[in-house]
């Protein structure tokens, strides 16, 4: 069942939700529910539609969570697709919470940002890679790992053991045409100058899917004969390089052996809750070696419990998972879900067991993922906290400074950033509580400017417009379309980048925030000086106090997304200029090229071979663009 399969509508358009409720089958399947924006809500699935959403409705009489309260006060519309099976039905849960990402249902935190391992199968000779990305098509994928340090070193224990290249691109080598470094300190058998055929740079490779799949006798052995072979027809040098890689796997997996080779391979997977919060652990044994640890911390807004927490997580982790392993340790809870192990037998191909272990090495193991979990959610607590004193202290600090009669909860920062007066543009970000309000941010373009760099007439021209709009949302009810919640509330302190002669031209600008208790600063970059209207001398800090830091904090963050502004806009300009004038060349392919390299800079810079990588660009296309760029210089 694909995520792009039409969903049917519960009841008729204007139906009330009482309707499309009875209008729900009693079959198995998935159900969504959306808010009055259409923004989907939540995704679940049911062996009896009816009869399972039902259920959401009854506790809200007695609401379990405060968020599922929130969840169920916020549904206006069903909808639905029967599946024929419940094993279908996980699947087709996971798929649709994967392309519309519901806020109430489990989640892997910041899960856009776990990394992961690459191989570049459809490349002849494929490079092993991090990323962060996994959507390209002839990609092998290992992950998603919970810690990047230790992706890279394990890469780096493979370059070591099965001596892939490291350069970029399609093909192997440089512009040179010679072997680079990695040849010459064994980190490489320099495909690009055919020291090594095709089919043994493919078996080195294969190597490296053995190792992240867990299969480390075979590795071992492959290698022992390798060296042995070597030392028979007298290579003494290769057979001693054999021999160090074998030493090098044989060092590695003595570090992380956990139990007797006899227990096999599996992975244990453990999750603690604690009310919103909840932490997995998965531990992979790979013919007794602790091969990997991977600690999630997952988002549990409906407070849900430990099994369906773990059914989602492991449907989530395991989610085209290259090496999802036969046997699957888990909690007594998750061992009784016949559909959990029936959809991840699906996607590895063959059967997977879930089993409680009872006793002996498998049950050791995972009583020690259940305490890791555990006391990652305690020490996340821990973290949280210290998180939410350091922000009191330094609220409070900022409120004694400024001499406000309250805390100063709500921050707004603004910054101007141009290049010799071209493309000027102004950032306004907002911390709330002491800790970065993203959605609240907002960019702006100078308008009074042409091809100047008065930073003072900017400042004073935004800040104008800040006013203005806050006024406007006066008049705007918070149901209307136009309504903006950001412009609408009223700052406790407005900071400007800059020093006096900011703060000057700000101060005019905002005479009626000023006149509703809104305290206005500059904050000098050189020594970290805070200008305060109506003072001479500005005020200085000691570098550690909280309450600096966070002024810090906010002017930096204005600073970084008033740039990012600046740079699209430019590259934007750049690129229309560039590219706009090229045959070949539309909307869609100079997307898919700025998408690739970034910048127009790196377009102009790239190879030919480089051009042609481009996902979406043909052969032609690519080759006949860098023949325009390198011909127009």
């Amino acid at each position: 069942m694909a995520a792009s399969e039409t969903l049917t509508d519960a009841a008729s358009e204007g139906a009330s939700l009482a309707e499309q409720r009875r209008a729900l089958p009693d079959q198995p399947g998935v159900y969504i529910f959306r808010d009055a924006g259409g923004r989907v809500l939540y995704v679940g699935k049911a062996k009896s539609l009816r009869k399972r959403v039902a259920s959401h409705f009854s506790k809200a009489q007695v609401p379990s969570s405060p968020g599922h309260a929130e969840m169920i006060a916020s549904v206006v519309r069903v909808e639905f697709v029967v599946v024929a099976s419940e094993a279908e039905a996980l699947l087709a849960e996971q798929s649709f919470i994967k392309q519309h990402r519901p806020r109430f249902n489990i989640r892997l935190r910041d899960d856009k940002s776990y990394p992961f391992i690459a191989i570049s199968l459809d490349e002849d000779f494929p490079r092993v890679y991090f990323t962060r990305e996994r959507h390209r098509p002839g990609r092998a994928y290992f992950g998603p790992y919970s810690n990047a340090k230790r992706v890279r070193g394990t890469l780096e224990v493979l370059a070591k053991v099965f001596m892939f290249r490291s350069c970029t691109g399609p093909e192997p080598g440089r512009r040179s045409g010679n072997p680079c470094l990695d040849y010459y300190i064994k980190r490489c058998e320099a495909p690009c100058v055919g020291y090594v055929s095709k089919q043994d740079y493919r078996a080195s490779i294969d190597g490296v899917i053995d190792f992240l799949c867990g299969r480390f006798k075979a590795i071992e052995r492959d290698l022992e004969a390798r060296m042995r072979q070597a030392a028979a027809a007298e290579e003494f040098e290769q057979a001693t390089l054999e021999r160090n890689r074998l030493r090098a796997v044989h060092a590695l997996l003595e570090r992380r052996r956990v139990a007797n080779e006899s227990v096999g391979t599996f992975d244990a997977v453990a999750v603690a809750v604690d009310g919103r919060d909840a932490n997995a652990q998965v531990f992979q044994v790979r013919d007794g070696v602790l091969s990997d640890r991977q600690s999630f911390y997952l988002a549990n807004e409906t407070e849900r419990e430990p099994a369906e927490v773990g059914e989602e997580f492991m449907l989530q982790y395991y989610d085209g998972h290259g090496s999802i392993p036969a046997l699957l340790v888990v909690q007594r809870e998750l061992a009784g879900r016949p559909a959990l192990a029936a959809a991840l037998a699906s996607r590895r191909d063959g059967p997977v067991e879930l089993r409680a272990a009872e006793r002996g090495e498998k049950r050791r193991i995972l009583e020690l993922a259940e305490r890791n979990a555990r006391l990652a959610l305690d020490q996340e607590q821990l973290r949280n906290e210290r998180r939410r004193q350091g922000r009191v202290e330094a609220l409070e600090g900022l409120q004694r400074a400024l001499g406000l009669d309250v805390p100063p909860i709500r921050i707004e920062c603004f910054d101007i950033s141009n290049l010799g007066g071209t493309h000027t543009v102004a950032s306004m970000v907002v911390f709330e509580g002491g800790a970065a309000k993203k959605s609240d941010y907002r960019r702006f373009r100078i308008r009074s400017l042409r091809g100047s760099s008065d930073d003072f007439a900017a400042m004073g021209e935004v800040l104008a417009r800040r006013l203005a709009q806050w006024q406007r949302q006066l008049d705007i009810s918070p149901h209307d379309l136009d309504y903006d919640a950001s412009f609408a509330a009223l700052p406790n302190v407005v900071v400007i980048d800059g020093g006096k002669g900011q703060l000057g031209a700000g101060l005019a600008a905002l005479r009626e925030f000023r006149d509703r208790g809104v305290a206005v600063a500059a904050l000098a970059k050189r020594i970290e000086e805070l200008y305060l209207p109506g003072r001479r001398a500005p005020l200085t800090f000691d570098h550690r106090t909280p309450e600096l830091q966070l002024l810090q904090r906010v002017r930096d963050e204005a600073h970084r997304f008033a740039i990012a502004h600046h740079r699209s806009r430019r590259d934007r300009a750049m690129t229309s200029s560039l590219l706009d004038e090229l045959p070949g060349i539309g909307p869609a392919r100079k997307r898919a090229l700025m998408a690739h390299f970034g910048s127009p800079e790196a377009i102009v810079s790239a190879s030919r071979e480089e051009l042609q990588a481009v996902p979406g660009l043909p052969a032609k296309v690519a080759r006949e663009l860098y023949g325009n760029l390198h011909r127009a210089g």
